[in-house]
């Protein structure tokens, strides 16, 4: 409990080194992040080495609003750092914190030497807006500009131009799922009023005079290209005694997308001085491809919001066969899906389903499926198997489900009637491949 209010938190994994997340530099609350897959494995690794501690800061999430008259600025949030600590029985833990979390990262290690042992900044800046010293900055109209945009209450969906998760997190923008969990987080994390108030405080703080008082490691990460300049790391790096920056490739702000084991594995190297193996398992599955026919000249021709309905309908129809014919839904892209069977019989079903609803939406749907081991990885699946998978759909007509000669013999005898299609050249694979139809 901190001055004025109660502080929600939870306690992950069970290491001897204890990480405390102060956040994202978002509002995403706590009870939130495990619906998402990118979010929930990125956490799940920081748990398997450290004992991993996250927290919604007071006038975020399941954490208490502030009193009247005391904002939730910088101090309060450095007092919710230790009030977190105190309550798990914690000396001393490793903050770790992306963009404008880093700004209470640092006062809190500046303010509270003992009780910081180091930090992690990702994107990490010591002020945000650009001033005659600090000329790196981001001008104020367009941090103005920002704030209209992803806070837009008027229905008009603001200036597209500053779509957050185009900005922040580029490599999962065409995942219709991620974004959908993003705005319905971002609503439960604060109120409009609230979660306006806490970005414009961010923008106001500067913590250059303290930069000097910061004892511990500071492990700086920054991603090129990435949302802000690198400079803000260059200057951080300058001007912290025991500061080292690690500079990696990838557009990602947010940490939890491309490329999230590599920054995972400086982590845990810098917390523990060894890297650890990502957890994965490769696994026999049919994996099943589908996307809508001509799906751009169908959005020109109807409209962003007929299309973006036929698009939930579809979804929702997608999903359905999958609950009914026992796949899993791996992610979405765009106009169609990705999914994983332990059966080829019920993944022709399934597809065959699908294409076949799809007529009723208006809409024509193709399908390709291909069997063979994958690299499972938390939610996520990746290898040979799942390009061939979306190069045999790429080949498939409208209504049509294509699959590879590997299906067609794991399915001998099954009574699943195929039609030879020819060899085709898939791309980036070296020897044609035979593709057989499954008639409608």
């Amino acid at each position: 409990m901190a001055t004025g209010g109660h502080v929600a938190y939870q306690v992950l994994g069970g290491g001897t080194q204890d990480l405390i997340c102060v956040g994202y530099g978002n509002l995403i609350s706590v009870d939130m992040r495990d619906e998402e897959p990118h979010v929930r494995r990125f956490e799940q690794r920081l748990a398997s080495f450290s004992r991993f501690i996250r927290f919604d800061p007071r006038g975020m999430g399941l954490s208490d609003r502030p009193p009247l008259g005391l904002e939730a600025g910088i101090g309060s949030q450095v007092e919710d750092i230790i009030a977190v600590l105190d309550s798990v029985g914690s000396p001393s833990a490793s903050l770790l914190a992306v963009g404008m979390s880093g700004l209470p990262a640092l006062e809190a290690a500046a303010r509270h030497p003992g009780r910081v042992a180091s930090l992690v900044l990702i994107h990490g800046y010591a002020r945000l807006p650009r001033a005659p010293d600090y000329p790196f900055g981001v001008p104020r109209r367009l941090l103005d500009r920002f704030l209209e945009a992803v806070l837009d209450l008027s229905g008009s969906g603001g200036d597209a131009t500053f779509d957050d998760v185009r900005l922040l997190a580029p490599s999962l923008y065409e995942d219709a799922r991620f974004r959908d969990w993003w705005v319905r987080a971002g609503r439960r994390g604060a109120s409009p009023t609230a979660a306006r108030i806490l970005l414009q405080t961010s923008f106001e703080v500067d913590v250059r005079a303290v930069l000097p008082l910061v004892e511990a490691p500071v492990l700086l990460i920054h991603r090129d290209p990435s949302l802000f300049s690198v400079d803000h790391a260059l200057y951080l790096e300058a001007h912290v005694r025991n500061a080292r920056l690690v500079r990696l490739p990838g557009g990602d702000h947010l940490p939890y997308g491309e490329g999230s084991d590599v920054i995972v594995d400086e982590v845990e190297e810098f917390l523990t001085g060894s890297r650890g193996i990502a957890a994965s398992e490769r696994v026999l599955t049919t994996v099943l491809f589908t996307d809508i026919v001509a799906s751009t000249e169908r959005a020109v021709r109807w409209g962003d919001r007929t299309w973006h309905d036929v698009l939930d309908q579809h979804d929702a129809m997608v999903r359905d066969h999958l609950r009914r014919f026992g796949g899993r839904e791996v992610k979405t892209t765009g106009d169609g899906i990705l999914a994983t069977f332990d059966s080829p019989a019920r993944a022709i079903r399934c597809a065959s389903s699908i294409c076949a609803d799809a007529q009723g939406l208006g809409i024509e749907v193709r399908a390709g499926l291909h069997t063979g081991e994958v690299e499972q990885r938390g939610e996520d699946v990746s290898g040979i198997t799942v390009h061939i998978a979306q190069r045999v759909s790429g080949h498939a007509g409208p209504r049509e489900v294509l699959v590879s000669r590997t299906v067609v013999d794991l399915l001998a005898g099954s009574g699943i009637v195929f039609e030879d299609r020819g060899s085709f050249a898939l791309k980036g694979i070296d020897e044609p491949w035979r593709l057989f139809a499954v008639p409608e």
